[in-house]
């Protein structure tokens, strides 16, 4: 099963850059689930200024470009795997989320993803 892990997190909480450490930690981690055969994809977001939101409503297209009025949580990141089960899923985030320490206000959102039906 693959889920995908949404990294939320809350913009004027966070560090501007993850620390030097977080990032060697974070390498581990990522070599960690690679060798387990876990690890699809992931990623960071560029900010969410950065960004552009499209919405559909009445049939009618919106197109907006960051900044957007204060965000309380954006999506800054996101991580892909395959596991067994929904409960691997789960280790696997709390040890991600782990390493971000008490610097860090962020949370992750777990989905499966939906496979084609075969």
């Amino acid at each position: 099963m693959r889920y995908m892990m949404l990294l939320k997190l809350d913009p004027s909480a966070a560090p501007k850059e993850p620390s030097p450490e977080l990032m060697e930690e974070m390498g581990k981690l990522i070599d960690e689930m690679t060798r387990a055969g876990v690890l699809l994809d992931t990623g960071g977001l560029r900010p969410a200024e950065e960004g552009t939101v499209i919405r559909l409503s009445g049939g009618k297209q919106t197109v907006v470009d960051g900044p957007y009025a204060e965000a309380k949580e954006v999506i800054g990141g996101y991580c892909i795997v395959q596991t067994k089960s929904h409960e691997q899923a789960v280790e696997w985030t709390q040890r991600f989320l782990a390493l971000h320490g008490d610097e860090w206000e962020i949370s992750a959102e777990i989905r499966q993803v939906e496979e084609p039906a075969a």
